[in-house]
């Protein structure tokens, strides 16, 4: 793992910004455009490793995918254009392209294997494998299935009536997925509303979804048609920067296309009511998928309780939402997070034992986590964990540290930002 060592002794932060394409999006367009008929073109398509890594798969599974610039243009030929690969399908990082994919193999009438790095071979794939194997699939694996490498034998599928145990849009996905296949409607009921790229892009591929007060049905044996795919911003990456203009002192940043999909605007919520100064201005360029420009001023901050319906619309974001907090005045709360110890690594523990190390008094619990502002950074040594978001939060951290930082595992980062030091000079240079 790389180190860097970062030492800012910024006063303020200024400049516009365009993060890189949203990285849910940019994976499901390629799995869309593999399993529709035609040709998808995709701009502003993500370029770091976890979505190469998905652009791979599919390569192995025998569809066209190729890039031209910046765009990605996948030459689909439907459900059946998928072929049994001849080697193990390789995810690298991605629990993103491993659930999902999941899904779409379920169905497929051939055999294949999917492996990842040391830290996929410890998050849970059970909450997916299980539904599937209750609609047909033949699904393999380290304990019963629950860890990779998982073998997938895909079947003729039945439709599946199905609560949710946990609020997951990969688990969703997966099953909306294998349900596109299946002999029948399959029907999803959801705890809390979570991110519904895929219910749009459905939708945007022609294919028909019903979603009423959190049920959502697909019919099976649809096919779709190949369409131009504009992702935009990732709302997650402009987080680190909108958290970064909100606590640096004197700061204006511009995040400009930025997604502003309702099922993930919990970041802007939580800025709002601990009193940051932020501006939206709605462009709606894309009818499946709006987008606009984000305005964020440093501002006096307090802290609140962050807990409910609301954390799936931020999951991602709550290891920057901590370190926001910490320069809030009071204390902040996190609740009802224990989805963060299933991420790339145990985002609690993380969260608290690098903050810690950087002079903030912030606690675990069992669900989240308790932040007590405000708190002087210091500097030090800290790690990513390998885990990208974990690396971005402490890079952003090191803007209001008192001494340099040492990152270990800032490669990391590549994974869904490859440009973001870079970026970072842009608005301190």
């Amino acid at each position: 793992m790389e180190q860097k060592q970062l030492t800012y002794n910024q006063k303020n932060l200024h400049g516009i910004i365009s993060v890189p394409g949203d990285k849910s999006i940019s994976h499901r367009a390629i799995m869309f455009g593999s399993i529709a008929n035609g040709e998808t073109t995709v701009r502003n398509f993500l370029f770091g490793a976890d979505c190469l890594n998905t652009i791979s798969c599919f390569r192995q599974l025998g569809v066209s995918i190729k890039q031209n610039d910046n765009e990605i243009i996948i030459v689909g030929e439907g459900w059946s254009g998928l072929k049994e690969p001849t080697d193990i399908l390789d995810v690298g990082n991605s629990g993103t392209t491993t659930r999902l994919m999941l899904g779409i193999l379920a169905g497929r009438p051939f055999h294949s294997v999917i492996i990842g790095d040391e830290s996929i071979a410890r998050r849970p794939m059970n909450r997916v494998v299980h539904p599937l194997r209750e609609m047909g699939a033949s699904i393999n694996g380290r304990e019963n299935g629950n860890y990779t490498p998982i073998a997938v034998q895909g079947n003729a599928l039945q439709p599946l009536n199905y609560q949710l145990p946990v609020a997951s849009a990969q688990v969703k996905s997966a099953i909306l997925l294998a349900g596109l296949q299946a002999a029948g409607e399959t029907t999803i009921i959801e705890p809390a509303a979570t991110r519904d790229h895929t219910e749009r892009m459905i939708q945007q591929f022609g294919g028909q979804i019903s979603i009423q007060n959190r049920h959502i049905s697909v019919q099976g044996n649809q096919e779709l048609t190949g369409q131009n795919v504009y992702v935009p911003g990732d709302i997650s990456s402009a987080a680190f920067f909108m958290v970064a203009a909100a606590i640096v002192n004197n700061s204006e940043v511009v995040l400009k296309n930025v997604g502003l999909n309702p099922t993930r605007t919990g970041i802007i919520d939580v800025l709002k009511e601990m009193g940051a100064d932020i501006i939206i201005n709605d462009n709606g360029k894309d009818m499946f998928e709006p987008m606009g420009t984000i305005t964020v001023r440093s501002s006096n901050l307090k802290g609140i309780e962050i807990s409910g319906d609301i954390i799936p619309r931020l999951i991602d974001e709550l290891p920057i939402i901590a370190l926001l907090a910490t320069q809030a005045d009071g204390k902040t709360i996190i609740k009802n997070a224990e989805e963060l110890k299933v991420k790339e690594t145990n985002r609690i523990d993380a969260v608290v034992a690098e903050l810690t190390r950087l002079g903030a008094k912030i606690e675990a619990t069992d669900d989240g986590m308790i932040i007590y502002g405000k708190s002087t950074l210091t500097g030090g040594f800290v790690s990513s964990y390998g885990d990208h978001r974990i690396g971005m939060m402490l890079a952003i951290a090191a803007l209001i540290c008192q001494e340099e930082v040492f990152l270990e595992g800032s490669d990391a980062i590549n994974v869904s930002y490859p440009g973001f030091f870079e970026d970072i000079q842009k608005i301190i240079g």
